[in-house]
């Protein structure tokens, strides 16, 4: 039994934005069924110890196209989680262009982590993240974020990052932040090529974005230095079941499929190497994964940030960057590395500034 589970349910395959980098697959109408939904929520339930917490994310395409199945969903993990004694929190990123009632709704939950879509400056996120007709959508994602703002409703940005526009990262945090923003989750675009001379690039963006995070503490949060802090200092990271591939952690698709990491998941093919045996439908609870072992790479043996590495825990990066599971590649290590050492060069000069 497991003290967290973590439960993502793609609530469709379905988006309005045809984003340039997408990694889902094709867009096609396939919502999930509520009952197979709440079939993988007693799952999930019945995989946890007493007094434990399911970590019930919403995935799609974009999950919001689903906001009343999403708003049932909750209600459903609500009472069970209730009846079982099991604490439950949510977790949904959205592309920010909904604002349907049921849609705010739900941006609204207040046990809902809220993520949004915007990759900094307006041109660049135009110049990848267009609607169907192909019709900008920056404007709509910022009026969805100062409705939120204005509301009081906290929520964070995920910033795409990838060599088209990883010079205009920190400019981005800097305009983000202009209109009200104050958590930032830079993603690597992990499925496009990076050359040697784009990862000279991205260090010199993470410098940067390392000051932008520096001038603002404690105001602003960045997700990349935040979580390097948090281990050079020894404070307590709230333990949690993401990444556990299969192991505390599953995705169910609309066909009931079963998957150790959502972003895996794709248009859901037959072939799909990454698919779990069985189907949502089939069980009562996910417990049959075994424990998966440390991940250890010979190449990490002479590296001084080993024990501080995130690169040996998330293994669906590993597997989309090399198509092995427990292998990093020098793009991941680049980043944590250079997030490390950036992140003590910030609060080292705070140090010494204070003093």
């Amino acid at each position: 039994m497991h003290t967290s589970f973590g439960l993502t349910l793609v609530v469709n395959h379905a988006c309005n934005l045809r984003c340039s980098y997408c990694y889902t697959g094709e867009k096609i109408r396939r919502p999930l069924p509520l009952q197979m939904g709440c079939k993988a929520i007693d799952r999930a339930i019945r995989s946890l110890r007493p007094e434990g917490a399911l970590e019930l994310s919403f995935f799609g395409g974009e999950p919001l196209i689903e906001a009343e199945l999403v708003l049932d969903l909750v209600n459903y993990a609500r009472s069970t989680a209730s009846r079982q004694g099991v604490r439950l929190a949510l977790s949904m990123t959205t592309n920010g262009t909904i604002d349907s009632p049921a849609a705010w709704s739900v941006m609204t939950l207040p046990e809902l982590e809220l993520a949004i879509s915007h990759d900094g400056l307006p041109g660049v996120h135009d110049g990848q993240r267009a609607t169907v007709d192909g019709l900008p959508s920056s404007a709509r994602v910022q009026n969805t974020m100062t409705r939120l703002i204005d509301a009081g409703r906290e929520f964070r940005v995920v910033m795409v990052v990838q060599p088209f526009n990883v010079d205009t990262l920190p400019d981005g945090m800097e305009y983000l932040n202009s209109l009200g923003v104050r958590r930032f989750d830079p993603s690597l675009n992990l499925w496009t090529t990076w050359n040697q001379s784009d990862g000279e690039r991205l260090k010199v963006s993470i410098r940067r974005a390392a000051d932008f995070w520096g001038e603002r503490l404690p105001e602003c949060s960045v997700s990349w230095f935040d979580e390097k802090t948090a281990r050079a200092t020894g404070i307590p990271i709230t333990k949690t079941a993401r990444c556990g591939f299969g192991h505390g952690e599953i995705a169910v698709t609309p066909a009931g499929n079963l998957y150790p990491c959502e972003r895996l998941v794709g248009a859901d093919e037959p072939d799909n190497p990454m698919r779990l045996p069985g189907n949502v439908l089939d069980g009562d609870d996910f417990l049959t994964a075994a424990s998966l072992p440390d991940i250890w790479s010979d190449d990490c043996a002479p590296c001084n940030l080993r024990s501080l590495c995130n690169t040996k825990i998330c293994r669906c990066s590993n597997y989309i960057r090399t198509g092995d599971v427990n292998r990093p590649d020098g793009l991941l290590c680049l980043l944590d590395q250079a997030c490390y050492q950036e992140t003590i060069r910030v609060l080292e000069s705070r140090f010494l500034s204070s003093n």
